[in-house]
């Protein structure tokens, strides 16, 4: 019986184009996942955009000589075509100045405000001394009152966990500027926490055991100081307050991380009515059997493990002070917070300032993009912190993707292609031939538990692990020694060999999905194996033109051993990835460095 998977994944924020490390946490996980799942027959939604509000636009937009909207328009389009060339497979990849989104939430806003969950008071706001401009609670820096860690933010420390307000910290400096900010009072909106506690620490116990450990600890260790959390802020660009004598004002706005984390369900419900059927979303959101995983870095979690969980509860009328749902109905809370950890890149944290980066349109113009989704799955920061090395990269692309799965893709379909010219079929088989056909079945059991858990790494070296098997077997049984002596027996272990790279193209399908459609063609394969995203222009009524991520997915792949079809031609394979000379090494680093030669 087939499932509804929701896989809502981190919006990144749309004030500049976006590097290896901000995929590597969001990006290639959450489709590697959704690939997987489904293969495996489930019918999933994956959801995300642009996240586009905030003071950060606008600084950006200002040193680029913009508006605001002009610079949301402009990294809507780059980070939707990164994306795109990543082969992240969205359902919808929107962005969040969309009239839908506004609309939706306002509606949360609302919800939350009808069930006694949104409350104003004043309190003390951080402003630019230099622009007269809010400065967010993340883009104040300072020592943490608590811990006394040096680096932390105005909204909680990530030294001891506890959230803060800025005005708490120790010596505060913007992160923008670098100046002292000044603080003034001023009347906001915000989201009663306190009233989920017991909520939350019952939602949060039920995952014991369920969550990666580090991502769950973190959240259980953030019920233990739940203070109110503004919703509001003091600046012109964002969603408006919906309420009497608030939404027509011009210097007041819903706070970005709030509308943002509704995004999830404002691009459920655009992607329903752009696919014909407004009701649809209702079938991952209101369903009790359906299932909801959240995809992002380390630093998103107390967004999505306390945070939207509680903004959904009160909706649904479930904290403390009761209620009852919206008029969208109660919507279902997150089944996993699947967050990784940082990357980092030559022992340095990416930095765009700085230089300590490489962005992900400069990567693929270089690089084929299944070698980077094959490093991020095989080495990437899934529960730790992982350093991104340009050695590291050139290795593992050579010896693994080349010279590993590589080689034995093309010496299988090479020797059968120039002896036989189509796929033999097998003749009496040995208890070796049948021990490695059943390692290749049962693999797909072992490697789809791990991406039921998004155990990405076990994942994919189980599918190595087979791979590795399918070359021994190959080199032990050695049929190029045959053609004369045997041909027969030629024949079937060349069968077996081909087999095993059938089932390795699927296993490696939600990693590798480019580099797997070329090895479903080469073994004679016709029509689409995994579908592509499609960059998509759309409008709303009255409103501008903007760009979208979306696709159809439902190719051939599926996630079983297919057998293969004795008498399919095959023609001489091309080599299916690059072998990269050592002086890319060089080459990167002397980027890295600014060499005045590049």
């Amino acid at each position: 019986m087939s499932s509804h998977i929701l896989t809502a994944v981190a919006w990144p924020y749309a004030n500049g184009p976006r590097h290896i490390g901000h995929v590597s946490g969001f990006g290639v996980p959450s489709d590697v996942f959704s690939r997987y799942h489904r293969m495996a027959g489930n019918k999933v939604l994956m959801v995300s955009g642009t996240d586009e509000h905030g003071t950060p636009i606008q600084v950006q937009a200002e040193k680029e000589g913009l508006t605001a909207r002009q610079l949301a328009d402009r990294y809507n389009r780059v980070i939707a075509e990164d994306l795109q060339g990543l082969g992240l497979s969205y359902d919808l990849f929107t962005r969040t100045t969309t009239r839908n989104h506004y609309s939706i939430a306002q509606e949360i806003f609302k919800g939350l405000y009808a069930n006694g969950y949104i409350f104003a008071k004043t309190a003390m706001g951080a402003i630019s001394p230099s622009t007269g401009r809010t400065l967010p609670d993340r883009y104040i820096e300072g020592t943490c009152p608590l811990c006394g860690y040096d680096g932390a933010r105005g909204d909680q420390c990530d030294n001891c966990g506890n959230q803060l307000d800025p005005e708490q910290l120790i010596n505060p400096r913007s992160r923008i500027n670098g100046e002292t900010p000044v603080f003034v009072e001023t009347e906001h909106f915000f989201l009663d926490l306190p009233a989920f506690a017991d909520a939350l620490g019952t939602y949060l116990q039920s995952k014991q055991g369920q969550w990666r450990p580090n991502v769950l600890k973190f959240s259980l260790n953030l019920l233990d100081d739940l203070q109110p959390r503004a919703i509001s802020r003091d600046l012109d660009w964002g969603v408006p307050i919906p309420l009497e004598g608030w939404e027509d004002r011009g210097d007041k706005r819903l706070y970005v991380w709030f509308d943002a984390v509704v995004g999830y369900l404002s691009a459920s419900i655009e992607w329903a009515a752009r696919t014909g059927d407004p009701d649809a979303w209702r079938a991952w959101w209101q369903n009790p059997d359906a299932q909801g995983y959240y995809f992002m870095g380390k630093d998103n979690i107390v967004f999505h493990a306390e945070i939207w969980p509680a903004m959904l509860m009160g909706y649904n009328g479930q904290g403390d002070k009761g209620g009852r749902p919206g008029p969208l109905g109660a919507l279902n809370l997150p089944t996993e917070v699947v967050s990784s950890e940082f990357l980092t890149m030559e022992g340095r944290k990416f930095s765009s300032s700085r230089q300590v980066v490489i962005y992900v349109r400069d990567f693929l113009e270089r690089y084929d993009a299944d070698s980077l989704r094959y490093y991020i799955a095989a080495a990437g920061p899934e529960t730790q912190d992982t350093d991104f090395t340009w050695s590291e990269f050139v290795r593992r692309n050579n010896d693994e993707l080349v010279a590993t799965w590589g080689n034995l893709v093309n010496r299988s379909i090479s020797f059968a292609a120039k002896n036989i010219g189509a796929i033999p079929g097998p003749g009496e088989l040995t208890d070796a031939d049948r021990a490695l056909l059943e390692r290749g079945r049962a693999a797909f059991g072992r490697v789809g538990a791990e991406l039921e858990r998004s155990r990405f790494k076990n994942a994919i070296g189980e599918t190595f692990a087979v791979i590795g098997d399918a070359n021994k077997y190959l080199s032990d049984h050695a049929p190029w020694k045959l053609r004369e002596s045997d041909p027969e027996r030629m024949r079937t272990i060349l069968h077996v060999a081909l087999q095993l790279v059938s089932d390795a193209k699927s296993l490696l399908t939600p990693f590798l999905p480019a580099s797997s459609t070329k090895v479903h063609e080469m073994l004679g394969g016709e029509g689409l194996w995994t579908g592509m995203p499609e960059l998509r222009t759309v409008s709303e009524p009255d409103g501008p033109d903007y760009s979208v991520l979306m696709g159809d997915y439902d190719g051939q792949a599926r996630w079983e051993s297919v057998p293969i079809t004795p008498g399919t031609p095959l023609a001489p394979p091309t080599p299916l990835f690059r072998k990269l000379d050592q002086s890319v090494v060089d080459e990167e680093l002397h980027r890295l460095e600014g060499d005045p030669r590049d």
